[in-house]
């Protein structure tokens, strides 16, 4: 390999993955191309076969000699990742390296000397052909896609750049590309992943955010938007905090501890409950679970949270004490007014008197409207037996 051919080549080496997101276009005069841009297919998708049409090496070897001073330059193309090769204007192979020979399932030596015909179809390589000629009659690189067969019988994509080089006083072709079959392919399952999750977002009827490590919602599903009564572009970019009852108590200072851990990573998921107020002002009682996204980093990035279940909402009330849920607890559970004061340890007049003030609060006239508004309010926690309260700390604790 010559010197300026080296240095063309080392010039073309780098393709990043910026450049794969990016429209590769094959450059002016578009239309005079073989075949659309980026449809094109790659030299080296057939498996070997063909005539033999080696010449004498003596006759190419030595114009490919490396010299002095490049020889480190040279291995790196030899054993770069991206595919490489030089073509002499008839098609037969002056130079390739390792990574565009294991394309035909082969070693260099065993291209070099060839003809584009003993390894692709004829079809194929009356294709590269023309390509080869237009680069040279143009006299500039060319950047463009194209698709090839790769192995394992599936089709492949690659990006790279052709270009006419100097060997042996003479102009020749040379292509370096990289394969970006598996970049695309994890590319297509990360949308396909991204819509899949859009579309359980927006159509479980689920309220669910996705949040930042500091608490700001990020997205968020139409259902959560309506249950605060905002649209979805005022809920986007909101604090969490401003979601919730500013009333601080343990149900927020047990949030706080939970949502630590999560962000410390130590734990992944955590189910809990909360108050929150809505745009008007009302207030309901949710159960959340939070789970983090990722294990890479040490500090979760984002958390997602989803709203299970959630209580009627309603004005906000003074806090009840223990002694009142505790009294909610026992008469959903049937225990008459003389068991619950036996319990409790309250004269009849005590009891009587958190009564009249638990009916004044939830606005509910008859024991048994006690009962269900202690429920569609989400002080009494659904789906257990003996009832319990529903912000208790475990499940079988009733206060």
């Amino acid at each position: 390999m010559g010197e300026p051919s080296l240095k063309t080549l080392l010039e073309n080496l780098p393709v990043f993955w910026s450049e794969v997101d990016e429209p590769w276009q094959t450059g002016e005069g578009d239309a005079d191309w073989p075949w659309p841009a980026g449809e094109s297919h790659a030299d080296g998708l057939a498996d070997p076969g063909g005539s033999q049409r080696a010449p004498d090496r003596q006759q190419w070897g030595a114009g490919l000699a490396v010299p002095r001073g490049y020889a480190a330059f040279a291995d790196l193309v030899d054993l770069a990742p991206a595919a490489a090769f030089i073509r002499d204007r008839d098609g037969r192979y002056l130079w390739a390296n390792h990574a565009y020979a294991h394309l035909y399932g082969t070693v260099p030596q065993q291209l070099v000397g060839r003809y584009i015909e003993d390894f692709d179809a004829s079809a194929e390589a009356d294709r590269f052909r023309a390509l080869d000629q237009q680069i040279l009659a143009r006299g500039a690189p060319v950047r463009h896609t194209l698709r090839y067969l790769r192995q394992d019988g599936t089709t492949g994509r690659a990006v790279g750049r052709r270009f006419p080089v100097r060997e042996q006083s003479r102009t020749c072709v040379a292509g370096i590309y990289v394969d970006i079959t598996d970049h695309l392919r994890a590319t297509e399952q990360r949308q396909q992943a991204e819509e899949n999750l859009s579309a359980l977002r927006d159509h479980s009827g689920l309220p669910c955010a996705l949040l930042s490590a500091n608490g700001r919602v990020i997205e968020a599903s139409v259902a959560a938007a309506d249950l605060f009564h905002l649209g979805l572009t005022d809920l986007v970019g909101r604090r969490a905090h401003t979601l919730l009852a500013p009333e601080p108590g343990p149900d927020l200072d047990r949030l706080h501890r939970r949502w630590n851990g999560l962000i410390a990573r130590r734990t992944r998921r955590v189910e809990t409950t909360a108050v929150l107020v809505d745009t008007h002002g009302l207030q309901r009682r949710a159960e959340l679970h939070l789970t983090t996204i990722g294990h890479s980093a040490s500090r979760a990035r984002h958390v997602w949270a989803v709203i299970t279940h959630q209580s009627l909402a309603h004005e906000a009330h003074p806090p009840l004490t223990a002694a009142q849920i505790r009294i909610l607890s026992l008469l959903a559970q049937g225990s008459s007014n003389s068991d619950i004061a036996a319990s409790l340890k309250l004269s009849r007049q005590t009891l009587d008197y958190h009564l009249s003030r638990l009916r004044h609060l939830l606005g509910a006239a008859t024991r048994p409207a006690l009962v269900a508004r202690a429920y569609v309010l989400g002080i009494l926690a659904p789906h257990t037996w003996p009832p319990r309260s529903a912000t208790a700390a475990h499940p079988l604790s009733t206060a």
